[in-house]
């Protein structure tokens, strides 16, 4: 396995502070993968995480865009094709989630998660950060 999706909830616990997550993120040799209308989520959410990691405009803009360096963001038009049949693995469980199972499904890859709605699912791979630290150097 070396391509996984990355849900947006590990994204801003990274942004937070320095933590596994960020570790991993940058350290990991794996191919990260971000739905891009979870962009939209992180900008949403802007000044919470701020305000919890007690940063700057410019120094939220600078840590996302590092961590961004590490991650790949797939446009919606990739993952389009697949939004019904994430639909029908996790529509039930969590609408929230049906882009990341989209952006799996696309790629055939396991998402990394903490979420335990993703676990109420089994057609897709999910990896806890736990699982992850052994991606890093």
């Amino acid at each position: 396995m070396n391509t996984l999706v990355i849900d947006t909830n590990i994204l801003i616990s990274a942004l937070i502070k320095e933590s596994v997550a960020r570790k991993i993120i940058v350290n990991s040799r794996q191919n990260l993968l971000l739905p891009e209308f979870e962009l939209e989520e992180i900008k949403n959410h802007r000044n919470e995480i701020m305000q919890k990691a007690d940063l700057s405009d410019k120094e939220f803009d600078i840590l996302l865009l590092r961590l961004l360096n590490y991650i790949k963001v797939i446009p919606v038009n990739i993952i389009l094709p697949y939004r019904e049949e994430a639909v029908e693995i996790i529509g039930n469980i969590d609408r929230d989630d049906v882009q990341f199972i989209a952006t799996a499904l696309a790629f055939n890859c396991p998402i990394w998660s903490e979420d335990k709605h993703f676990k109420k699912q089994k057609t897709i791979k999910i990896i806890t950060t736990r699982e992850m630290l052994r991606f890093i150097d």
